[in-house]
């Protein structure tokens, strides 16, 4: 992963994580992550040290900028020539002319920048453009180079190409071994717990790997089953899904947020929110997921008490009695979102996500939720541990969760 912002701390790595969880899905064992500024020498080496694997990935430098390096020091670490491929010339240069035109700039001063993006080492193969860079991939040796664009967007975009392109087909994927992965998530339970019931059920043997990764209280557990170990992976994963039935919310990958959706929609119910301390992190989790408009309807950021009472309707007594961090407030949030979006089914969520304003009453990381239908509604009260952005994310989640837990019992479903 290449990029001196990186480096110094200026970004945090999202490629490295995302490219390894690919891999691994895939049956690829990620070996190394190597982060490396633009340092020429540096980067260099770090290149040639990639060479020496099956499949090396790298992401960024293919801009049009001094210290877009990657590509000229791949072609020198292969013993390549950089040639300029017109076709991609062109296509370059058609995103810097549409661009000037659409933010009403003359196209002047690009023609460099086009040709060094454009400049790739002889041989190799062009995944498509993200932007103006290309994705490439080219094999030297007995090792095939994928090399895509720093941004994260960018580089999952040109992904699915790399994956389908030749080299990575017949030299990398073709000789994976077949395996099976299974998939446990589950929220609310604890990483020590479920790690005493993997010791407890005979640990990793037998052709099964276990990983177990946490993140925003949700734990994701995945078996990789090589072939004939099958019997071995039912024993782990019926040990594992017996710790706590309760907290096994998915057996796939789908984020919670489109696991709500589709709750709501087998039902025909509508969505919709009222967020105090998460600022809207729910409705920004749920207007991610593509379709998400024929069931959620909308959300009102209720921060301040004033428009707690005028947008929502909650009651002056109830903030001057209980304040408005409270289960009775959160209940009312709800109510209020309910009748003024229209929808069937909403949750309500008020906190102190800090870093000041705690008491010794209502300490900082305290929040109320409440999830409110037509005739059921759940309440939940959680004092979150971490910084400010912490716990803004986890009560998103435990939000969602919650309004999970009240679809599934208003649809009367088995889990």
């Amino acid at each position: 992963m290449t990029g001196s912002e990186l480096v110094r701390g200026e970004l945090a790595d999202e490629n490295g994580p995302f490219l390894a969880r690919e891999l691994a899905r895939l049956g690829l064992v990620c070996r190394r992550i190597t982060i490396v500024g633009d340092d020429p020498d540096l980067l260099e080496a770090a290149i040639r040290d990639g060479l020496k694997a099956d499949l090396c990935v790298i992401s960024g430098g293919l801009g049009p900028t001094h210290d877009d390096r990657t590509v000229e020091l791949l072609a020198k670490a292969t013993g390549r020539t950089l040639i300029v491929d017109p076709h991609l010339e062109r296509a370059i240069d058609a995103v810097g002319r549409r661009y000037a035109r659409n933010v009403g700039t003359t196209y002047h001063g690009y023609d460099e920048g086009v040709r060094k993006q454009a400049s790739i080492p002889e041989r190799a193969h062009v995944l498509g453009l993200a932007g103006t860079a290309p994705g490439l991939v080219l094999q030297h040796e007995r090792c095939v180079v994928v090399a895509l664009p720093g941004p994260p967007h960018e580089l999952q975009r040109l992904w699915p190409a790399a994956l389908a392109s030749e080299p990575v087909r017949k030299t990398v994927l073709a000789r994976v071994p077949p395996f099976e992965h299974r998939t446990l998530r589950f929220y609310g339970l604890s990483e020590s717990t479920l790690a005493a019931a993997l010791e407890q059920a005979g640990g990793e043997s037998g052709g099964v790997t276990v990983t177990i990764c946490a993140r925003d209280r949700e734990l994701t557990c995945e078996l990789f089953v090589e072939p004939g170990a099958e019997a071995r992976a039912d024993k782990l994963d019926s040990a594992l899904a017996a710790v706590s039935p309760d907290t096994l919310f998915s057996r796939d990958e789908r984020p919670i947020e489109e696991i709500v959706l589709e709750l709501a929609r087998a039902q025909r119910l509508t969505l919709g929110a009222a967020e105090s301390c998460t600022g809207g992190l729910v409705a920004g989790r749920l207007t991610e997921v593509p379709g998400a408009s024929d069931v959620f309807r909308g959300c009102v950021v209720a921060y301040a008490d004033e428009i707690k009472r005028s947008a929502l309707g909650a009651a002056e007594r109830t903030l001057a009695n209980h304040g408005a961090v409270s289960a009775e407030c959160a209940l009312e949030l709800a109510e209020g979102a309910r009748r003024v979006l229209g929808v069937d089914v909403a949750v309500g969520i008020t906190g102190i996500a800090g870093p000041g304003r705690g008491t010794a009453e209502k300490p900082v990381g305290l929040v109320f939720f409440c999830a409110a239908g037509p005739d059921a509604r759940l309440e939940q009260k959680i004092t979150f541990s971490g910084e400010r952005d912490q716990i803004r994310r986890y009560a998103s989640v435990t939000a969602l969760h919650l309004l999970r837990r009240l679809l599934i019992q208003i649809g009367h479903i088995e889990v």
